[in-house]
């Protein structure tokens, strides 16, 4: 029971990982979730207070996610339509480009969101397309940071309990 334990508290780390670059999917809070799988085992001791900790941790990205690429967007002249654009171009970006879509999506979405809703001009749309590609990339590296940092704790708790679990 363990090692099933184990092994999904692993998956939702992973997924948290993923979640830093997908916006349908809260990374932080998505690994998190994997911590509070591995409390649940007897022999792996996670403390209440580390638990609480990274779950603010995990609370305060998620919610600083929104708000990153719109100050982003909002600093270069942007508005409504390049942020949903952004989030549109994401997941269309990484469906038809792979791993080059993850920064191109964002951009020309962006763009042609602002271009369509806000009717902006061409220069006007590019600056809100590069605010949102700033806000956006600087959303996923903190995510992706957390989820790194998250990994590792994942790593060393099942790491100190191996010859309690195994």
């Amino acid at each position: 029971m363990d090692l099933l334990l184990i092994c999904i508290a692993g998956f939702f780390i992973l997924l948290g990982l993923v979640g830093s670059f997908l916006p349908v999917i809260p990374g932080p809070l998505t690994s998190w979730i994997g911590f509070l799988v591995l409390s649940f085992i007897p022999e792996i001791s996670i403390s209440t207070t580390f638990l609480l900790i990274s779950f603010s941790i995990a609370l305060f990205i998620f919610l600083l996610d929104f708000i990153i690429p719109i100050i982003g967007v909002k600093k270069y002249g942007g508005g409504k339509g390049s942020t949903y654009g952004a989030s549109i171009g994401l997941i269309l970006g990484i469906l038809f480009l792979g791993p080059l879509g993850i920064l191109m999506g964002p951009f020309l979405g962006a763009f042609f969101g602002e271009l369509i809703v806000n009717k902006s001009n061409n220069k006007g749309a590019l600056r809100a397309a590069f605010g949102a590609l700033i806000g956006f990339l600087s959303g996923v590296f903190l995510k992706f940071i957390i989820g790194i940092a998250y990994g590792f704790y994942f790593i060393r708790f099942v790491w100190n309990a191996r010859d309690l679990v195994f």
